[in-house]
């Protein structure tokens, strides 16, 4: 038979129900751990940021727009100069593209989704939603088939770009976006599609479409315009090497 706790157990369960107490008001300050009132949630804090990079990056594209102005306008600077300035721009994603090409919407698959084939096994709901790999594979072959200019959502894709994901939310230089997705190319029509086609790791997205329903559509353009990149194009965590 076990023996009961005496006078001194007591007391160390009161002294440690009294320490937890301390400790959670000293965590809380005084409020109240169970609402979310005191903590700012993570998407509301990209939310804000994203507003704040909005303005800025229209700040930015006026701000360039005047340089342009009196880059122009200065008669120092001659016409191979600024055709010159004027390719590095364009290279850079800084300028506005047109041409042929394409577009790529991803899709969720529905909540309720189910295997529409054989070798497929019953979903998690992490085989339903659109992942931060499926959006670079996409991506990366899309550079690979030869794309002048790639676009996500309506942003343009510049050499300091990263597509991001947390959960089934976009983040692309600071802005948040839910799907559906879209992913727009510039180049020759037949070779984004064939890079498409022969990608391995779109191969395994489009699996998953097969399977439970997420969506692919391709959508071909005679001419589509990209616009220019107007925020910063200034490292914030690197330095070009001297």
């Amino acid at each position: 038979m076990r023996p009961r706790p005496g006078p001194l157990g007591t007391l160390a369960v009161f002294t440690l129900a009294g320490l937890l107490f301390w400790t959670a008001f000293s965590v809380s300050r005084g409020a109240d751990l169970r609402k979310d009132d005191p903590l700012l949630q993570m998407s509301d804090l990209i939310r804000d940021r994203g507003r704040e990079n909005t303005r800025q990056e229209e700040a930015t594209g006026r701000l360039r727009e005047e340089v342009r102005a009196l880059r122009e306008s200065d008669t120092g600077v001659t016409d191979t100069e600024l055709r010159s300035l004027t390719r590095a721009e364009e290279a850079a994603g800084l300028e506005e593209l047109s041409g042929g090409g394409l577009t790529v919407t991803l899709t969720d698959a529905p909540p309720d989704a189910v295997p529409l084939v054989s070798w497929a096994p019953e979903p998690g709901p992490n085989d339903l939603v659109i992942h931060q790999q499926d959006l670079q594979a996409v991506v990366n072959a899309l550079w690979e088939g030869g794309a002048a200019g790639v676009q996500v959502m309506d942003q343009r894709l510049i050499s300091t770009s990263a597509v991001r994901c947390v959960g089934n939310t976009l983040i692309l230089q600071g802005r948040l976006y839910s799907p559906p997705y879209t992913i727009t190319a510039v180049g020759e029509r037949e070779d984004l599609l064939r890079a498409l086609d022969e990608s391995p790791a779109v191969g395994v997205y489009r699996r998953y479409v097969d399977a439970y329903g997420l969506g692919w559509k391709v959508d071909e353009h005679s001419s589509v315009t990209l616009p220019g990149w107007n925020g910063t194009t200034e490292l914030q965590h690197a330095r070009p090497v001297e």
